[in-house]
Order: structure tokens, then sequence, then C-alpha cells
């Protein structure tokens, strides 16, 4: 499949996610889906900011293939989705993050993530510094 295949696929299949598990989204401009169900109050983070995050990532099935209670990282060096969808959070904020490939690892495998898959993430950002 092309990447513009996996464009069209992938917006099946959130739309399709979406609406089964009732989601209030949000669709930027990039493709990018985001629910925010508190925002935070604390400091809002930058491309570049490091940040401290707990997460749950998994695939439209409910496969979890990543999370951690207490990650420390810099924006800049993670998927296109997350340096994004983790902006629209403050300290504090929680939400998910729905993640076309094209904003995460495109057509290549990724570990346990198939070639072209949709990402979802549950956010807690817990940190800004």
């Amino acid at each position: 499949m092309t990447k513009s295949n996996f464009k069209n696929t992938n917006e099946e299949e959130i739309k399709a996610y979406i609406a089964k598990n009732k989601l209030d989204a949000k669709k930027s401009d990039t493709g990018l889906y985001y629910v925010i169900a508190n925002e935070g109050e604390g400091a809002r983070p930058t491309c570049d900011s490091n940040i401290t995050i707990s997460y749950i990532g998994y695939l439209t099935n409910g496969t979890i293939f990543d999370q951690s209670e207490s990650l420390e990282i810099n924006l800049s060096v993670v998927i296109e989705g997350w340096k994004e969808g983790i902006q629209y959070f403050k300290e504090g904020g929680e939400g998910i993050l729905i993640i076309p490939s094209h904003l995460a690892y495109g057509k290549t495998d990724y570990g346990s993530i198939p070639g072209g898959s949709v990402l979802i993430f549950d956010i807690l950002l817990t940190k800004v510094f």
C-alpha cells in the first residue's frame, strides 16, 4: 500500500473507532485526532520541551504495544503525532491521541507495531520542564 492508501484506510479506521467508542474527538489539519478529557492547568509544552508522561499505547483492536507510568522524554525525539498532540495539553492534562500512521511510523513495522497502523495513546501529562 502506498502512503496515500494508508491515509485513506487510517481515516476510515479512526472514524469507525471514534464512533464505536462514542468519543468526542477533534481533528487537526495534519490528520491527528485528539480527545481532551482535562486540559490541565500547568505549563503548556512546546515541541522541544522535556516532559514526564504516563501513557498506554494500543492499536484500534485493543492490543497494547507500550505503556509507562512515568516516562521522561524530550518532545523533539518522539513521533510527529506526540510532538503535535501533547502540545494540546497543559501540565496535569489528560486525554487520548489517535494517530494515523503518517504521523507515527508510516508503512514501516516498528517492534510489535505493524506498518500502516493507527496508534492510540491514553495520556496524562504530569510535568513540563
